[in-house]
Formats: C-alpha cells, sequence, structure tokens
C-alpha cells in the first residue's frame, strides 16, 4: 500500500483525534508502554527524526493517558543494541518502534524482542529479515534513486562522467542506489566511483575532495543525501571545479529547498524523504491500543521530483531540518 506525504499526515492527526474522543473504551482499560529507538541527531535529517519522535511522544502520551512512550536515542549501532537490552530488560514492551542505525547489526536484538510478543515497527532503515517487523514504514528509496537518476540523464543527454556518495550500509542505502544505477546503466553515463561518506556532512567533503583528486573531470555528483550534498558543494566550490554541472542530494533539507525554489542552477532539484515519517509509525503503532483498526503492512511515501514549480510544497522553515 502506497502512502503519500499529505496522507501520512492526515493519519497521524485522525489517531489522535480519535483518542481524544474516547472511542476506545476498550483501550482505557490496560497500561501499554511503547518504546521508540531512534539514532541520535548525528546529521541534519536524524536531527528532524528526534524532534518529530519528541513531539509525538508528547501529543500521544496526552491524547491516551494509559500508554507510556519511551523514546531513546542512539548515537551508534552499538549503542542502540545496548540501549534496546536495556529497554527490554527494564519494561515490559507492548510495541517497539524502530529507525535501525544499520539494518545487518540490529537485526537479531529486534528479532530477541519480537520473539516475547512485541509488535514491531520499522522505520526508514530496513531490517535484514523484514519477517520480523508487522509493520514497516519509509520512504520509497527505489523512486528516490530512479526519480533522480531519469532527471540527470536528461540533462547530461545520457552521456557524462559522475561520482556518487553512499550513505550508510543500510537497505535503504541499498535500494536508493540500486534505483539510481538501474537507470544510469541504461544510458552511456559512467559512474566514476561509489563510496560511503555515511550520510555525514564532513565525511561527504573530505570524500569529494578525493573524488576532485583522482578525476580531472566530473559532470555531475549524486550525494545521496542533503546533508552529504552540502559537504560536496563546499569542496567543489573550494577546489573551482566549474564544470560540474550538477550536485544533487535528497530528503529534502530546507536549507537545500531554498536553494531549489531560488532556482539554483547546479542543484535544481530534491526528493523528498521528511523525517516526520516517525511519528506517522508511532501514531500509527498506537492505534494497536487504542481500538483503531489495527495496521499491519508496508506503507511508503512518494518521492517525486521537488523543483522550483512545486518547491513550496515541500518547505517547512519551522523544522529543524
Amino acid at each position: 500500500m502506497k502512502m503519500t506525504k499529505k496522507g501520512a499526515a492526515l493519519l497521524s492527526a485522525a489517531a489522535v483525534a480519535g483518542a481524544l474522543t474516547g472511542a476506545a473504551a476498550q483501550a482505557q482499560d490496560k497500561e501499554f508502554t511503547i518504546a521508540v529507538s531512534i539514532p541520535a541527531a548525528t546529521h541534519g535529517w536524524t536531527g528532524g527524526v528526534v524532534y518529530h519522535a519528541q513531539e509525538a511522544e508528547k501529543q500521544l502520551e496526552a491524547a491516551f493517558p494509559n500508554i507510556d512512550v519511551i523514546v531513546s536515542t542512539a548515537s551508534s549501532a552499538t549503542a542502540q543494541v545496548s540501549s534496546l537490552e536495556d529497554l527490554s530488560a527494564t519494561n515490559k514492551l507492548d510495541a517497539l518502534v524502530i529507525l535501525p542505525f544499520t539494518s545487518e547489526e540490529l537485526t537479531g536484538p529486534v528479532e530477541q524482542i519480537a520473539s516475547n510478543g512485541t509488535f514491531i515497527t520499522v522505520v526508514d532503515r530496513g531490517l535484514a529479515d523484514p519477517s520480523i517487523q508487522d509493520l514497516y514504514v519509509a520512504g520509497d528509496n527505489i523512486a528516490v534513486g530512479a526519480n533522480t537518476a531519469k532527471w540527470l540523464v536528461d540533462k547530461l543527454g545520457g552521456q557524462g562522467e559522475i561520482v556518487v556518495l553512499r550513505g550508510i550500509p543500510t537497505v535503504i542505502d541499498d535500494e536508493r542506489i540500486k534505483g539510481f544505477q538501474d537507470v544510469i546503466d541504461q544510458s552511456d553515463i559512467k559512474i566514476l566511483d561509489i563510496q560511503y561518506a555515511n550520510w555525514n556532512q564532513d565525511e561527504a567533503f573530505s570524500l569529494m575532495q578525493d573524488y576532485l583528486g583522482k578525476y580531472p573531470h566530473i559532470d555531475a555528483v549524486w550525494a545521496n543525501d542533503d546533508d552529504m550534498l552540502l559537504g560536496v558543494i563546499e569542496a567543489v566550490d573550494q577546489a573551482k571545479r566549474d564544470e560540474v554541472q550538477y550536485m544533487l542530494g535528497g530528503n529534502g533539507m530546507k536549507q537545500v529547498i531554498e536553494m531549489v525554489k531560488a532556482g539554483d542552477e547546479r542543484t535544481p532539484i530534491s526528493t523528498p524523504y521528511p523525517p516526520s515519517m516517525i511519528a506517522s509509525a508511532m501514531y500509527m503503532t498506537a492505534a494497536q491500543f487504542a481500538g483503531q483498526a489495527p495496521m499491519r503492512g508496508s506503507f511508503k511515501l512518494d518521492a517525486p521530483l521537488i523543483t522550483p514549480e512545486n518547491a513550496d510544497q515541500f518547505y517547512f522553515p519551522e523544522s529543524p531540518f
């Protein structure tokens, strides 16, 4: 089932409204605990995730007095594993909403929690074994990569030399890269290099410096993420490499949306990947215990290109991201 960005927002509002009307008598007779495990604000997008998770925690606990929401952040995969162990040891978890730091390292710990009968909602970065999850909420990462690549192939006339920056080793990074490469492979565009920069601006700056040192001509860069894009732009500007025609990211960071709105020639598009999806996942999970219709399966947000013509729809100046 696909869900648009607007659909996600309406779903969260409906869940809270339903609770406030006291629609679920059975939910008031029992206490529930929902743990939310997310990466710490290690870059802009996860900063937005933390913000929206904390806001959703306040709204859910106000709407559902019998539901205790525990938001836990972790700065690494190892720290997230330890945090899960602590959460499960000190609480009886009715549900776990998790945005895994990495897919492989978190699969086993989440499977262990699921074996206790805990409802599992996975957000964004999928687990290595999707059968563990009851609910999955994410953006359409294949489309993020493919839509960006289609635009780039068109603008470069199907020819040129480009470099790509990967994020963190996760299912969503794999999907973005697959979507992008599948389209590029149908053209005469050559990918000179593709390496990880961990969705980090500083690491992207350093990696782009390496690319610029290795390759005398680069037509375009796909940074896979707007945090990394900022590092790429800084490196290209410092090197004064005017031949780089396009530098593209993704996720819809407000700073990048401002560039798109202004008609920046090198960054004229982006793709949405709202961190508020964590809040939608929390509302949907709470619905399992509030007499709402149980929600299971996969819910994906669309990934249309953000252009100067539609950028206002994706611009939220009050958001931290």
